[in-house]
Order: C-alpha cells, then sequence, then structure tokens
C-alpha cells in the first residue's frame, strides 16, 4: 500500500509531524518558498497584465526532484504549509514546480502541532484558495515593481547601495 505524502516547510515540522502521524505517511520539508521571480530582472511581464516570471529558487532543485519522487509513490498528497498566503502560495508554487496531480493533491491547514489538531485538518480537506495565492503575487509584483523604481532613486541620493525601497504591505 503507497504511503500518503505530506509537504510541511521546515524540517523541524517534518520531523514533528512524522512522529504524529505515524508510518502511513511520508512527511518531506519544501524548506520554505521553492520558486520567486528572478533575482537580477525585473520578473513581472508590464504589458501582459503585470504577470509574474516565476523560476525554481538556486538550492531547490532537489526539493523537487525529491517531492516529485514521493509524489510518484504515493497514493495522496497534503500540501500542510502555514497557514497564511505565503503558505498558500507555497502550497500553489509546489504543485506548479513539481507538477503534482490536482486530483491526488488536498491543501491542509492547522494552527498548532498537536494530535488534536493535525486530525482535524486531515478531516477537513479543501483546494488550494487561488485568493490567498493572488494576495501573496500581488504583494510581490508590487515589492518589485517599486522596489525597481524608487532602490536606485535611494542610492543616488542617500548613496548606500545597500538601502531597498522595502516590501510593500498595504496590498494584502
Amino acid at each position: 500500500m503507497a504511503q500518503n505524502l505530506v509537504i510541511v516547510e521546515s524540517p523541524t515540522k517534518a520531523r514533528t509531524m512524522e512522529r504524529l502521524l505515524g508510518n502511513r505517511y511520508t512527511v518531506k520539508p519544501s524548506m520554505g518558498h521553492v520558486r520567486d521571480l528572478p533575482a537580477k530582472v525585473l520578473g513581472v511581464t508590464i504589458d501582459d497584465q503585470f504577470s509574474p516570471i516565476y523560476q525554481v529558487l538556486p538550492g531547490k532543485r532537489k526539493v523537487i526532484q525529491e517531492v516529485k519522487k514521493a509524489a510518484r509513490e504515493a497514493s495522496a498528497i497534503f500540501l500542510a504549509t502555514d497557514p497564511d498566503r505565503e503558505g498558500e502560495a507555497i502550497a500553489w508554487h509546489l504543485v506548479e514546480a513539481a507538477g503534482l496531480d490536482p486530483m491526488r493533491t488536498s491543501r491542509i491547514v492547522f494552527h498548532e502541532l498537536t494530535q488534536e489538531a493535525i486530525e482535524d485538518a486531515f478531516q477537513h480537506p479543501r483546494s488550494i484558495d487561488i485568493d490567498l495565492v493572488n494576495a501573496q503575487q500581488a504583494r510581490r509584483i508590487l515589492d518589485r515593481l517599486v522596489g525597481y523604481q524608487l532602490s536606485p532613486l535611494l542610492w543616488k541620493k542617500v548613496g548606500w547601495r545597500t538601502l531597498s525601497a522595502g516590501r510593500v504591505q498595504s496590498v494584502a
């Protein structure tokens, strides 16, 4: 019988989840985000509705390969990333980057790492909340657009190339 696959963000959470879930589950950590906008270019198509251009982050190809391999062997896949818009986006990026089968993939959410909370989460699986994903994407795109426009101005006026225009939180 194939095991179920659970993907969490951190190795510490993975170890705790493995202990709580038992041997019917394989738990893998994503180590946070697996895709992002490219580091040295804008990464947003301004002429095409401000669409982001994502790439797998350096060092995350191995994580993606491990998730793909575990997913092929799993009977069901549960995305148990954090219960906020960043966690929702990480789950979505995992599905996209690893090509996870939507028919076998569910999102589970819990707010504490206890046996009861985890069992309750498995009782209420859902699909990825695309509205939360879009909120995170909007914030990330605005971070990039504002940062790429204003940071060079800051560098000229203040003279510190380490300054950044900062993160845009108001979108969310």
